[in-house]
């Protein structure tokens, strides 16, 4: 079995520069980050850049987040990878949003969360950079 504390040793994490809005939308944006559709919603994570650029028809907008980036790649069968950043996370009070991709990981943070999340995810093991 892996151990999930050795992803994070000197583990590469960067934080987008750009600043993100996640929306409820009406139907997926092109360009966004990423979205997600189910049977009950369509959620958008954007750019704040690219909505000033276009006026987008969203039923709900949060903005003010950042997205911090796992660059290593995780195995499917890995346990406990985002429960740990969860836990560290939720112990400063950090709201935390993911999205998981094939074998990179995703976490968005409120802008003003940023540096207590870096303390944290350091203190794990991870290195820390601006992409």
């Amino acid at each position: 079995m892996m151990n999930v504390e050795d992803y994070f040793k000197n583990g590469e994490v960067y934080v987008w520069k750009e600043t993100f809005a996640v929306a409820k939308a009406k139907k997926p944006v092109d360009g966004a980050f990423a979205y997600i559709q189910d049977q009950n919603e369509i959620t958008v994570v954007l750019d704040e850049a690219k909505m000033e650029q276009q006026p987008y028809d969203f039923l709900e907008v949060n903005r003010g987040w950042k997205i911090i980036t796992f660059d290593m790649l995780l195995p499917l069968n890995l346990v406990g990878f985002i429960a740990k950043v969860a836990t560290v996370l939720a112990e400063e009070g950090i709201d935390i949003l993911t999205f998981s991709a094939y074998s990179t990981e995703h976490v968005l943070v409120q802008e003003k969360d940023l540096a207590k999340a870096f303390d944290k995810l350091k203190s794990l093991g991870c290195r820390i950079s601006e992409k």
